[in-house]
């Protein structure tokens, strides 16, 4: 897996994008527009994003993709947005909690699906605090970013969550899942 080297600077400018990006939407209810020739090529790159907003050290807002389907920075922009306004678990973001909010970006590598030949032998694989997971069955489809590992560190406690997410039961199990693994340069 190539790991994603994106500099301070680039940094910055994402956590600047971000921020502007929820004003905007406080302003005028849109996402900010971004120029993405007027940005560095790495972030004009297609990558996938995920915006998480905490307010006093609680979640209040999370929102990505695992597919890069845009530039960077497009993504950050509209996935910022989405976080304040459109994460259906919270209210829309007021423009009093603004500076209350803290932004983290984390930026995916492309997910990489994982072959095993039962449920043992996937949690075999996985890495703790290192793999973020996409599991797929069917329509049911989930995905815990790696920092979710802070909060599950257990790999079984993990999975079983990330079954709950994707909408199937904790001691669900079939052969036909499938799992892709990723992961993410966060700040």
């Amino acid at each position: 897996m190539h790991s994603i080297n994106l500099s301070t600077e680039d940094q910055q400018i994402c956590l600047k994008t971000a921020s502007e990006s929820i004003l905007h939407g406080i302003q005028t209810g849109s996402a900010l527009n971004v120029i993405t020739e007027n940005y560095s090529e790495a972030l004009r790159q297609p990558l996938a994003s995920f915006i998480t907003l905490h307010k006093h050290g609680q979640l209040r807002g999370c929102i990505g993709s695992v597919q890069a389907h845009q530039p960077l920075i497009n993504d950050i922009a509209e996935h910022a947005y989405a976080a304040a306004f459109q994460d259906p678990r919270f209210p829309p973001v007021t423009t009093g909690e603004v500076a209350e909010l803290d932004i983290e970006i984390s930026v995916l590598t492309k997910p990489i699906a994982m072959a095993f030949t039962s449920e043992e032998d996937l949690l075999n694989q996985i890495r703790p605090g290192v793999d973020g997971l996409i599991l797929e069955y069917g329509f049911n489809r989930g995905t815990f970013l790696p920092s979710v590992w802070e909060q599950l560190p257990d790999v079984h406690s993990f999975f079983q969550q990330l079954k709950g997410k994707a909408g199937l039961p904790a001691n669900w199990w079939n052969n036909d899942v499938k799992v892709s693994r990723y992961e993410t340069s966060t700040f």
